[in-house]
């Protein structure tokens, strides 16, 4: 491999210029990674190889100038690297083995093997890959959140450089990221735009005319062009970017294919790699042999090689004393999310050595109660509006949770969960620790109506398989939820309606979730005991479950009353114990086909057991109106849970 030394005075861009020594070796490394791209694909049969040799150059000089090492890999320092077309990940592993991320002998044979950290798409099981994407138009959006992250926490020294794909350049995400850039100066962000007009269905200029640079200029974008290939155009390029006070993107103009004399150009190589006697041409003219192709290949039976564990961003907060609310505050439960998010963040302010909170507002800072919030940490430029964003919102607070704060996105379930569905599942792939608070879930909306209805705010992260999930019955189980959520490892999604409802109060007559209450993710709320049949509730229902029960008893019906604020947590054992085989009522501001009540009827029957049961939820979509009628035309109102139970017994 040819040797680096000549290059060590490139990063930080120390170096006003390229001397013609390190032009050359720049070449010779861009040539080896290149054949290597050749190899990986062609012995996997699979890739983009096309795409990967015409970017190569552009990654192979942004190792050589990023304060990324593989030394650094953990430090929360360094600069980040964002590479958005995922599916040019034969150059990132390739330039990565050749800058020492990884191995070589360990990439080539075993690019898309089952089991194998070097996956089709770059994630982040690998030094050196900060973001895993698949899904074009994420990566500027991850990009905003490092910077983002990078200055909350005084990194002054940090960067931030997203590589991406001239064919993902119309999505509206990027947009939303653009104008999120420009709009808080995040002058450390450079974005690399490999302009090689070429993409699966053909040339970029006939599949989507898209003029790029008109859109990043009129975004705020200071904007620059050069040949992709050019080692010396594209460093005086990337330096200029790193002096500029406004985000920059480069686009460098590239050949599809650059090397292989029958890909140059041609659309057909964008998603596929050679094979058979054009596969042996290629190697030829990238100077590589016959005999290393078949020694590669020969490796890739042999034992898989392993990955990288992404770091765990270690949470550092007073959680604060947890507030008791009682029938006379008349709080809802998103009032009490706000008031002890605000809480904790302005008590966490002044202590040394805390993690920094930052919240993300989509236009809604009054109705999801995060103004308590932005009225003191805005002074502390802790507060992002990012106005009607959603997408791009999810993806940044995601990537920010990496990069060591803890970010909290609030905002209408049929907005946070439904809406930016794909990007919160991009957060749980890439092990990110976003807090999304959503309200104004479920029929809960008021007058809004069907459309603003999230009927699945349980299903959805339930098709996860890191997410948490949060549905508090009221404001003082809401209050302690936070405090957690705030602490938790992981993403998780916490739950609330729109309404004032209840404090839910222990058969004693005081707060069950005030005092000394402790919220424990999983844990079985047991409201009232009973022997005659159970009722199961979840969130705000919880309330028209005592009701039920109150009523019941005035007839001699003992119902047990339950409350599951963790519905992907449910234990299994404790669940069926509590039953005990007793006619069983779910009920459910949900989906009920998809919510407590199924994940309930899944664990009965998983157990072996028989239970009678019948479950409440929403089971159409629902009308305009206030929310207590449209609960009541729904049929879960607290005389449906007791009428429900009467028919079982």
């Amino acid at each position: 491999m040819t040797s680096l030394i000549p290059l060590s005075n490139l990063r930080h861009f120390a170096a006003n210029d390229l001397t013609d020594e390190q032009a050359g070796v720049l070449r010779d490394v861009a040539k080896q990674c290149r054949l290597d791209a050749v190899l990986m694909t062609g012995i996997a049969q699979s890739g983009h190889v096309a795409g990967a040799l015409s970017g190569m150059d552009i990654f192979n000089l942004l190792l050589a100038v990023a304060n990324t090492t593989p030394e650094n890999c953990r430090d929360l320092s360094r600069d980040k690297i964002v590479v958005s077309h995922g599916h040019a990940s034969a150059a990132a592993y390739a330039t990565l083995a050749a800058w020492g991320f990884t191995r070589r002998d360990d990439v080539v044979p075993n690019f898309r093997r089952a089991g194998s950290p070097y996956q089709g798409h770059v994630e982040r099981t690998l030094k050196g890959i900060d973001w895993g994407t698949g899904n074009l138009g994420q990566g500027l959006s991850a990009g905003v959140g490092f910077a983002i992250a990078d200055r909350v926490c005084g990194r002054e020294d940090a960067r931030v450089f997203v590589v991406m794909g001239d064919g993902e350049q119309p999505k509206g995400q990027l947009a939303e990221a653009r104008r999120t850039a420009s709009r808080f100066k995040l002058s450390r962000v450079t974005a690399l735009i490999d302009v090689n007009h070429i993409q699966i269905s053909g040339r970029t200029e006939d599949v989507m005319p898209t003029n790029i640079k008109e859109l990043w200029e009129a975004d705020g974008w200071s904007v620059s062009v050069c040949d992709g290939h050019d080692y010396r155009a594209l460093y005086i390029a990337m330096k200029k970017a790193a002096e500029s006070d406004a985000p920059t993107v480069i686009l460098c103009e590239t050949v599809m294919g650059k090397g292989v004399s029958f890909m140059e150009g041609i659309p057909d190589y964008h998603g596929k790699p050679a094979s058979g006697d054009l596969l042996a041409q290629a190697i030829r003219e990238l100077g590589g042999e016959q005999a290393e192709y078949e020694l590669m290949k020969s490796l890739r039976s042999g034992a898989l090689p392993k990955g990288f564990a992404p770091e765990k961003i270690e949470i550092s907060l007073d959680l604060g004393t947890p507030k008791t609310y009682t029938q006379a505050d008349k709080k809802d439960a998103r009032g009490a999310f706000g008031a002890a998010l605000a809480d904790v963040a302005d008590k966490n302010a002044h202590l040394p050595g805390r993690t920094p909170i930052i919240a993300f507002d989509c236009d809604l800072a009054g109705s999801v109660k995060l103004d308590i919030f932005a009225e003191t940490a805005q002074g502390r430029g802790n507060f992002f509006q990012m106005g009607i964003q959603e997408h791009n919102t999810a993806t940044a607070a995601g990537a920010a949770s990496i990069a060591g704060v803890v970010p909290v996105w609030a905002d209408f379930g049929v907005f946070g969960a439904d809406e930016a569905y794909n990007q919160q599942r991009l957060n749980d792939i890439n092990h990110a620790a976003v807090k999304t608070a959503v309200t104004h879930v479920g029929l809960d909306v008021g007058e809004d109506g069907v459309t603003h209805q999230c009927i699945d705010y349980v299903s959805l992260p339930n098709n996860f398989f890191g997410y948490k999930a949060v549905v508090p019955a009221d404001p003082n189980q809401t209050d302690r939820a936070t405090r957690w959520m705030l602490a938790e490892e992981g993403c998780v999604l916490l739950a609330m309606g729109r309404g004032v409802h209840p404090i839910i109060l222990g058969a004693d007559g005081k707060p069950f979730f005030g005092g000394e209450y402790k919220f424990k993710y999983g844990e079985i709320d047991k409201l009232r005991e009973g022997s005659d049949a159970t009722i199961l509730s979840m969130g705000c229902v919880a309330a028209s479950a005592i009701s039920a029960a109150e009523a019941l008893s005035k007839k001699g019906i003992s119902a047990r009353v339950l409350h599951v604020s963790s519905p992907l947590a449910i234990d299994r054992e404790e669940l069926i114990g509590l039953i005990k085989g007793r006619p069983l009522v779910t009920c459910e501001d949900h989906n009920v086909n998809t919510g407590l009540g199924a994940i309930t009827a899944l664990h009965i029957a998983q157990s072996g057991i028989a239970v009678k049961m019948k479950n409440l939820g929403v089971w159409r979509y629902g009308d305009s109106g206030k929310s207590v009628d449209v609960v009541a035309a729904m049929g879960f109102a607290a005389e449906d849970i007791a009428a429900a139970v009467e028919s079982m017994l």
